[in-house]
């Protein structure tokens, strides 16, 4: 008889400790009774978010507060109004757009000028060999330890004779200030440019050197599309910096219609009209979050995967 189908008998004692090791893999571990044992971490995130949208729940109650005054505002919305909004776009003193208008111009030109500088500048230290290249590497990580204060007043004079030569160049102009901020354009960005060149393959270059291509066609036609995560990334980190900005701006644009919005609301929180203006300066300020914020919504993506991709090269 043949015995090729037959079962093979099994222990009984193998069964007996798989069915022990599958009941342990198979239990729910205790986590310890609410929210298990990282209940700890939710709460810490909780307060974290209740903590950040403090100044936000804030300045929108001051916003829509009917009365207006910073004596009135509270936490919580006592009220709802557009009366804030409607002082602050009719005030021809305090021309609120041509704020709006001269930041995100100043911000866009600025953001686009400093990704392409910092771009061109880790392609070379990424790509090419040359003399100095670790030297010039290390400079730039060396001069980010200054603070940028220390050259305003070199900013300021340095533009002031500019502006005898070339009015367009110099102070009290949009211009000249992306010129100012551009000065500092090379520097930490560069570091995180280079850190994202270097994941790219140095083979394509080579096959697009065999083919006949130049560097700055390699740049432009190859490199550039592999690395737009990063580039993406820098633009949005110096558009807020720019956005932001305060100091710079406020020793350059003295005139009101080119003041950028920073310089412009803190104007009016100044003097015995800041207590009245309390409420058209919160509804600005609630309007100047907007751009800061639909950009990081639009990129969020390309911002965690330039800044992780970046940094660990």
């Amino acid at each position: 008889m043949s015995t090729v189908n037959a079962p093979v008998p099994t222990d009984p004692r193998l069964e007996t400790r798989v069915e022990a090791a599958v009941g342990r893999h198979s239990e729910t571990p205790d986590r310890g009774g609410l929210g298990g044992r990282v209940w700890w971490r939710h709460l810490l995130g909780i307060l974290a978010l209740v903590w950040a949208l403090f100044p936000i729940v804030f300045i929108y109650s001051a916003a829509t507060n009917p009365s207006g005054t910073l004596n009135t505002a509270s936490l919580l919305p006592s009220g709802f109004s557009l009366s804030n909004f409607d002082k602050l776009f009719s005030d021809p003193a305090r021309p609120y757009w041509s704020w709006y208008k001269n930041s995100m111009i100043i911000s866009g030109f600025g953001a686009l000028a400093a990704v392409f500088i910092g771009a061109c500048a880790a392609f070379a230290f990424s790509r090419l060999r040359f003399t100095g290249r670790r030297p010039g590497m290390l400079a730039l990580l060396l001069l980010q330890m200054f603070p940028a204060m220390l050259a305003l007043v070199a900013l300021y004079i340095t533009f002031a004779k500019i502006g005898d030569v070339l009015p367009a160049f110099g102070l009290n102009t949009s211009i000249g200030l992306i010129l100012a901020y551009l000065g500092g354009a090379m520097g930490s960005n560069v570091w995180l440019l280079k850190g994202y060149f270097d994941t790219v393959p140095k083979e394509l270059d080579e096959a697009a050197t065999v083919d006949g291509a130049s560097h700055a066609r390699i740049f432009f036609t190859i490199t550039l599309r592999l690395v737009m995560p990063i580039l993406v990334t820098v633009f949005m980190l110096v558009f807020v910096g720019l956005y932001g900005e305060f100091m710079l701006a406020s020793i350059f644009l003295t005139d009101v219609e080119n003041q950028t919005l920073g310089v412009g609301l803190y104007g009016m929180t100044l003097g015995n009209d800041a207590n009245q203006f309390f409420g058209q300066f919160a509804a600005g300020a609630l309007l100047a979050s907007i751009p800061v914020v639909a950009l990081y919504l639009a990129f969020q993506r390309q911002l965690v995967g330039g800044l992780t991709q970046g940094s660990v090269k």
